[in-house]
């Protein structure tokens, strides 16, 4: 989407977006083998109730991996996204480091600490959803826009949920961690209100920067997902039924992959067409 939205500004460079995604997923390995390690010597992942979208991938608990080697492939993964974060910081400008040092927080602090404080699902939404948009958008143009910011809000927002709603499962498990996430805070009926908030206002936004101009109007084929939304919504409302929750977490995934991919496409269309 970064990207899209860049080279509909007039900006792009192959190598660089490369690099881009080699970065992110190098990151993303980190985030996620690092959570696994750190849900396992909390013992989350001991006493959680496996989903096929939530509680973990059950390898440390099966014996599968050693939890030394887990944590090492979390780390070397982040250093080697570190020469690729400097690279474009020399190339391309200092702005980018403060967007860098806080994706490097959201990474290595978020299972450990950051969902122990408070509302975790921000720092997921905002180092997996909003700031790698805007990151990929800095690294193709050597600039913020207003309009970049507008477009990544909805992956902030997206990317949250996904974290979100796949927490509803892992309640009773995370609470013996000492988490503080939404569903816990808020007890799971006002989290699927809230929950459906958000879903709605990812779509409020949409439509409204395409009002004010910040998003082109290719922006609405981004609302054709409202059906899966709604079935996911709707399987939220419903969470003490294991039968409707489940089919919601595959609703959300869909949703929150779907419309950021149209999203991008729309921006290119806009070019083109």
């Amino acid at each position: 989407l970064g990207i899209s939205v860049a080279w509909h500004d007039g900006f792009f460079h192959w190598g660089y977006a490369i690099l881009t995604f080699l970065g992110l997923l190098l990151l993303h390995i980190s985030t996620n083998t690092l959570n696994e390690y750190f849900d396992y010597k909390s013992g989350v992942d001991l006493v959680t109730k496996k989903t096929p979208f939530s509680g973990g991938s059950g390898i440390l608990p099966a014996g599968l991996l050693k939890p030394a080697s887990v944590f090492r492939l979390g780390i070397i993964c982040f250093i080697l996204a570190i020469p690729i974060g400097v690279y474009f910081v020399l190339v391309k400008g200092w702005l980018l480091l403060p967007l860098l040092i806080v994706g490097a927080i959201c990474v290595l602090l978020y299972t450990p600490y950051l969902t122990k404080i408070g509302w975790p699902e921000l720092f997921a939404g905002l180092g997996l959803g909003t700031l790698p948009v805007l990151g990929a958008y800095f690294v193709q143009s050597g600039t913020y826009t207003l309009n970049a910011v507008m477009g990544s809000v909805p992956s902030g927002i997206l990317v949250h949920n996904l974290l979100f709603l796949n927490e509803f499962p892992d309640v009773e498990a995370d609470k013996k961690a000492g988490r503080k996430t939404i569903p816990i805070v808020l007890g799971k009926s006002d989290a699927a209100i809230f929950y459906s908030f958000l879903t709605l206002a990812v779509y409020i936004w949409i439509i409204g920067c395409v009002i004010a101009g910040f998003m082109p109007v290719f922006a609405l084929i981004s609302l054709l997902t409202i059906p899966i939304a709604v079935k996911a919504v709707r399987g939220a409302l419903k969470h003490e039924d294991e039968s409707k929750l489940l089919p919601a977490l595959g609703a959300n995934v869909m949703v929150i992959l779907f419309t950021q991919f149209l999203l991008g496409i729309s921006y290119i269309l806009d070019k083109v067409v």
